[in-house]
């Protein structure tokens, strides 16, 4: 009988000799072929405890790059048509407005001028003072201020604005808009010049009745421009007269009278080869709001007022921002390429840019204007979407903010609900709004440029972090 040997003994040796050696092979050198540093064997690595690594990186070794911030993400409440801003590092967007709120805000101390200047250049959508009458209203009760702000020397619309009483007399009145006689060299920063006859007056008396913070001003001005000497006299609140004789200027001349003025009336008693462009009541903290209503502008004639016209008013009134509301004569029923308005607008940007450098730039998009189609019904101008949106072109290519006022008035056919509404907030050529609807888009503006300054204050706070 074959007796069989028990080799089980030899496997149970030959698996031992095997795990010493592979255990063997952690305390070996680490080895490096061609470049490529081998792998250390470690049997042991899945029950191993991995204490903390408290070694110090090599000198060789490349340091981590720091932790990088997301962007931050500005943020729109709903049902709110926010500010775009497209502003670039000359950063001619809003930031200067904002800016200028945290200046007169906190009272920075060594700080020489507490005045945020808004000047709102227009058509006939805000003519009279409809729309930014209420803006100004909103925004001197936030941040101070008081005064209607620059008002031309005569006025076709003096009737009818409810936030001063507006008297002249004695004036030749020349606009860009006129078909003759009006030499562009002249004109001002309304697109108008006043030539006077000896006892020319003007006269502005606050009201208010229909906005608060109008009644009583703190400072009262006359804007022009004299060749030769001119003798004027102010009279306040119905008192004794100041006469004021300046000699010839090469440059735009402002005089000023302070006090608590309810109505100023300036007279010209001699001006020989002087032009007149506006006068103004301000207050000397807070907000100051300029209405530069042109019936009939598209503006284009912006680009036409003398550069250094512009950069001399910049010097007696520097805006902090300046608004742009066109576009009601330029849309048509069926417009589809503005290519021209486009080149115009721009033209017309660069050279509010280049006269007013620290001024930021707010294009407002033409609201909604309707028409009745072939079947009879209310609707939006195709012409009024399609301009909408090379508004916003050019505000992208100017590096400009812009808002979408047709969006904030509810889009398409809110012209004839504004104008159906009890009361009507819009007149029935479902073009033009009323101040009824002026204080309610007012409103949708000032909600936007408070939350856009929320929005402002908070990307600060976050860079700083």
């Amino acid at each position: 009988m074959e007796i069989i040997k028990n080799y089980l003994k030899y496997s149970l040796w030959f698996v031992l000799v095997v795990f010493v050696v592979l255990l063997g092979l952690h305390w070996l050198p680490v080895i490096t072929i061609d470049g490529h540093t081998m792998r250390r064997v470690d049997l042991l690595s899945d029950i191993r405890y991995l204490g903390t690594d408290t070694a110090v990186a090599d000198s060789d070794s490349i340091p981590l790059p720091p932790v990088v911030k997301p962007v931050f993400v500005d943020t729109c409440r709903a049902g709110m048509t926010c500010i775009e801003d497209y502003s670039d590092s000359t950063h001619r967007g809003m930031a200067p407005f904002y800016e200028a709120l945290d200046r007169v805000s906190s009272g920075a101390s060594g700080s020489s001028d507490n005045l945020v200047r808004i000047a709102v250049f227009g058509d006939s959508f805000i003519e009279a003072d409809i729309f930014t009458a209420d803006l100004r209203e909103m925004l001197q009760k936030r941040f101070g201020g008081c005064g209607v702000g620059f008002v031309t020397i005569t006025s076709m619309t003096s009737g009818y604005r409810p936030t001063v009483r507006h008297m002249f007399g004695g004036w030749a009145s020349h606009a860009v808009t006129d078909s003759v006689y009006f030499d562009r060299k002249k004109q001002g920063i309304s697109g108008h010049y006043f030539v006077p006859r000896n006892g020319a007056y003007v006269e502005l008396r606050g009201q208010s009745k229909y906005a608060s913070l109008l009644d009583t001003c703190q400072r009262a001005s006359i804007f022009f421009y004299n060749r030769d000497s001119v003798h004027l006299s102010a009279c306040v609140n119905k008192g004794d007269s100041r006469s004021y004789a300046l000699p010839p200027s090469g440059g735009l001349q402002e005089v000023q009278v302070n006090g608590r003025i309810g109505s100023i009336r300036w007279t010209v008693d001699r001006a020989d080869s002087t032009l007149f462009y506006g006068l103004a009541m301000d207050g000397k903290k807070g907000i100051i709001l300029d209405n530069f209503s042109l019936r009939g502008s598209s503006g284009l004639s912006l680009r036409g007022i003398p550069q250094q016209m512009l950069k001399e008013f910049n010097r007696q009134r520097p805006y902090d921002l300046i608004i742009l509301e066109y576009g009601l004569n330029v849309a048509t029923e069926r417009g589809r390429n503005y290519d021209n308005y486009q080149k115009g607008l721009l033209t017309a940007i660069e050279h509010l840019k280049t006269c007013f450098p620290q001024s930021g730039i707010l294009l407002l998009s033409v609201g909604d204007r309707d028409y009745k189609n072939e079947n009879g019904d209310l609707r939006t101008m195709p012409g009024v979407k399609n301009l909408i949106r090379y508004q916003q072109n050019i505000a992208a290519e100017s590096g400009i903010a812009f808002w979408n006022m047709f969006e904030a008035m509810g889009g398409d056919g809110s012209m004839a609900k504004l104008v159906h509404a009890k009361p009507s907030m819009a007149n029935y050529d479902y073009t033009h709004i009323n101040f009824r609807g002026g204080k309610h888009l007012a409103g949708l503006l000032y909600e936007t440029l408070i939350y856009g300054k929320e929005q402002y204050d908070r990307r600060k706070a976050y860079e700083k972090e």
